[in-house]
């Protein structure tokens, strides 16, 4: 009797030409969606059957790569959020490009670990990080280090400000009762508050200040604010200026802002997460006045630099800081003078992540295919198509324009006689998503809700704007026509 092979336990295909075939099949089926997305709804609404197939228990057994396949185009492709599509203008999200798609399919084979050891794709960090500098007028020499997004890059640069505030002691003992406060415009990115949460600090600590008609921080205020705080006996350790708020693009005057945390002794952050990228294009490279003497910086690729997700990234001045808040010395994980576990430090010493995966490429990619010139002329069109959609909502009579457009953000709302108008824009932006047409999203300005587009996608042109308000008008109509059936 002969006895039957043990089963396989390496995870290799049996067949190579098989698994060849189909994934040549897959990138061009993937690239034809991805070249032929202005013809189909920008989202759909996932079906509840189809939500159902993929409430399963866990497989025990393998399932062929055709089918597997098969399902991701029949379950998952349809069902995106949109914002490959050039009509998607909800939020902020890049696009993405074909040299991202390449970079992510050399990493998906490569797969090196990037937290740390002597390895190419560590020297293609250091010279992403480098360009970053480069890009806002930091030192190249500059700490910094990819993460998941700039909320983590926040986060990360409030760990440093907290460092410099209270010394070595703070990773062993905490803040040991200091009493840190930390401030920012009322109009700065939810993740602030949040970082003081996780840090252990408390939003109590943190002052949100007053922003002027232009939603930027009222310098003034947060002068008052800090000397008040200093008087009762607080330590201010951090001023954060904002480069693009979320709702309507606005700058802070970051060179105002700067003289103040230096005049106080504070470290100066800026969150840029999307607004640092207009230091790619010299018509909008001024709004950053003041950028390049930050202490830290915290922007994304993946917005409007269109690098695929994720790639956040934070700068930090002071490099030698940044080390002496994350570096660790534990016997499996120290650097050698020789072998693989040469040329530190590491991405591992620079923040929270020992594994990670290699984001640096796709962004080395993308500014290697693009340069920084076509980044700044995304950029540019992006602040075009804005402008032009502005000036279309100014001329239509049943429309309003909410906020100034510093940027690429335009937001806006339908008027009409209504008992509850903010309820009533929020529904037709639920319709016209519904409808396919184009994907907004909503915000509050001053108290009043807003349709909110933000042209970040490098595909949209001022057709696709005229296409949003179009739509709109056409569901307003619409929901006008079923009223009128209904009452």
């Amino acid at each position: 009797m002969t006895d039957s092979p043990p089963p396989r336990t390496d995870l290799d295909p049996e067949n190579w030409q098989d698994v060849r075939a189909l994934s040549h099949r897959a990138l061009d089926d993937m690239f034809d969606w991805l070249q032929n997305a202005r013809g189909r709804p920008v989202w759909e609404q996932m079906p509840a059957e189809k939500r159902a197939e993929l409430s399963v228990v866990l497989p025990r057994g393998g399932a062929a790569l055709p089918d597997l396949y098969a399902d991701f185009q029949r379950l998952v492709l349809p069902y995106g959020a949109g914002n490959e599509h050039p009509r998607f203008f909800g939020w902020v999200n890049g696009g993405g490009t074909a040299a991202g798609i390449l970079a992510e399919l050399l990493v998906a084979i490569f797969n090196p670990n990037c937290g740390g050891r002597d390895h190419a794709a560590i020297e293609v960090e250091r010279q992403v990080i480098a360009w970053a500098a480069e890009a806002v007028g930091f030192p190249r020499d500059a700490g910094g280090v990819l993460l998941g997004g700039s909320s983590m890059a926040n986060m990360v640069a409030l760990l440093v400000a907290r460092r410099a505030a209270v010394g070595a002691a703070v990773r062993s003992g905490g803040v040991a009762g200091r009493k840190l406060t930390a401030y920012g415009s009322a109009a700065a990115h939810g993740c602030i508050p949040r970082a003081m949460d996780m840090a252990g600090l408390g939003t109590d600590s943190l002052r949100l200040i007053p922003f002027d008609a232009g939603h930027r921080m009222d310098v003034l205020a947060l002068r008052q604010a800090i000397s008040a705080d200093r008087a009762a006996g607080l330590q201010p350790f951090l001023v954060v200026g904002t480069a693009g708020t979320v709702d309507v693009g606005a700058f802070d005057d970051l060179a105002a802002v700067g003289d103040v945390a230096r005049e106080a002794g504070a470290w100066f952050h800026v969150d840029g997460a999307f607004g640092a990228t207009a230091a790619f294009s010299a018509a909008h490279r001024p709004l950053l006045r003041g950028i390049e003497r930050a202490d830290s910086l915290a922007f994304d690729f993946h917005k409007w630099v269109q690098v695929p997700y994720d790639a956040g990234c934070v700068l930090v001045r002071d490099r030698t800081l940044q080390l002496a808040t994350f570096a660790q010395s534990l016997a499996y994980l120290e650097g050698a003078e020789r072998g693989i576990a040469g040329n530190p430090p590491w991405p591992r010493d620079l923040g929270p992540d020992l594994s990670r995966e290699f984001r640096a490429l796709k962004i080395w990619f993308t500014l290697r295919a693009y340069g920084a010139d076509g980044i700044g002329r995304v950029v540019e069109n992006g602040c075009d198509v804005a402008q032009h959609l502005a000036a279309r909502v100014r001329r239509e009579s049943q429309l309003e324009l909410l906020a100034p457009v510093p940027l690429n953000i335009v937001c806006f709302r339908v008027v009409a006689d209504v008992a509850d108008l903010n309820r009533f824009n929020k529904e037709l932006v639920a319709d016209l998503q519904e409808s396919g047409i184009a994907a907004p999203s909503t915000t509050t300005i001053d108290g009043k809700l807003a349709i909110r587009a933000g042209i970040f996608n490098h595909r949209s042109t001022r057709a696709d704007a005229d296409a949003l308000v179009d739509g709109l008008l056409q569901v307003l109509e619409g929901r006008k026509v079923k009223e009128a059936v209904l009452f």
